[in-house]
């Protein structure tokens, strides 16, 4: 489905080009989660674990640092500020391992969703960087939307989300990409989120490091 994000009024600043790039504004649909998963979901939630990893070894901080410094130049253009640049790209980056999922994609899904901006509202009232639908506040949190507006809320609100969907599709990603959406089975939605992701993509050579997020295995930890 193929929308128009809008930025709040009061908050469009310098960059107030951008509200008038078209993006696919989320439209998560509201289902019915038996109570083990509300559970499961309310926990990945409530984890007050700060973005900050606790690398095991010296080599696997500097592979995060390429990465920071690879990510940053190709953002720079979308936000100037570096402090917010290093701070956005950080949470990223650990809510993505936290959740089990490719940086690349959700950088991708980001670019897709809201071009990058964190007050974005889409027609349907999608919120923040990943256009996360306000009753996954009540659904799975203190039920209160203006929190989608808050950083790493946002991005863990739609790690979590995209996790589940994942989970549910059986390891279809395509279909859990359209789910996440609101437009399942429909390509138009998982096609520009993997062509975005090309953009943020990011190997390195080498044996896998040791997971610098606690409790996520190595092998989901894509990237390095």
């Amino acid at each position: 489905m193929r929308r128009r994000s809008v930025l709040l009024p009061a908050l469009l600043g310098p960059a107030s080009w951008m509200a008038a790039t078209p993006v696919h504004a989320g439209g998560q649909l509201e289902e019915p989660l038996v109570d083990s998963v509300r559970t499961a979901l309310s926990s990945a939630i409530a984890n007050s674990a700060p973005p900050i990893p606790d690398f095991p070894d010296i080599d696997v901080r500097l592979r995060y640092l390429r990465w920071l410094g690879a990510m940053s130049n190709r953002l720079r253009r979308r936000k100037v500020d570096w402090t917010e640049r290093k701070e956005f790209l950080q949470t990223v980056w650990y809510e993505s391992r936290r959740a089990g999922l490719d940086t690349g994609l959700v950088l991708g899904l980001i670019q897709v969703e809201s071009a990058f901006r964190k007050f974005a509202v889409s027609p349907v009232g999608a919120r923040g960087y990943m256009q996360v639908m306000p009753f996954w506040t009540r659904v799975i949190g203190n039920g209160d939307p203006s929190v989608l507006f808050h950083m790493q809320t946002n991005l863990r609100f739609g790690c979590v989300i995209l996790r589940h969907y994942i989970d549910r599709e059986r390891g279809d990603l395509y279909m859990a990409l359209g789910r996440y959406n609101g437009s399942r089975g429909r390509p138009q939605y998982p096609n520009a989120v993997f062509a975005a992701a090309k953009t943020w993509e990011w190997k390195e050579t080498g044996p896998t490091p040791a997971s610098p997020v606690p409790g996520v295995p190595p092998e989901r930890v894509p990237g390095g």
